[in-house]
């Protein structure tokens, strides 16, 4: 049977939770930024932001280098976009897609180096 951890201590650190409490964001902005990861949480999501990261590219393009249906691509692409992920531009009747800022590359960055630590 696995050793449970737990706290025996019966005296409360009042200066650290004093001083973390102060550093704490508000309730909203923890359910806001789980949120966020759950976009993260589908292969296919982080497959197109990968893809957007190397290439600015549209829906036909998306769908033909993932191998899946336009229609997919395009429900991907809508809850990316209400995530504020990515961004699109007209031009004519194309669209095209691209990471929204900065921030997302650095989480896809991050995450990769992350996985490929030693």
């Amino acid at each position: 049977m696995p050793e449970r951890v737990t706290c025996e201590c019966e005296t409360i650190h009042e200066d650290a939770v004093r001083e973390v409490k102060a550093g704490l964001s508000s309730r909203d902005e923890y359910i806001a930024l789980a949120s966020l990861f759950k976009m993260f949480g589908d292969g296919t999501r982080v497959e197109i932001l990968h893809a957007l990261e190397l290439h600015e590219m549209c829906v036909c393009d998306l769908a033909a280098l993932l191998g899946v249906t336009k229609s997919a691509i395009s429900h991907q692409l809508k809850a990316l976009r209400l995530s504020n992920l990515v961004k699109f531009r007209r031009e004519g009747q194309n669209v095209y897609y691209a990471l929204a800022d900065d921030h997302v590359k650095q989480i896809l960055d991050i995450g990769f180096d992350h996985l490929r630590e030693e």
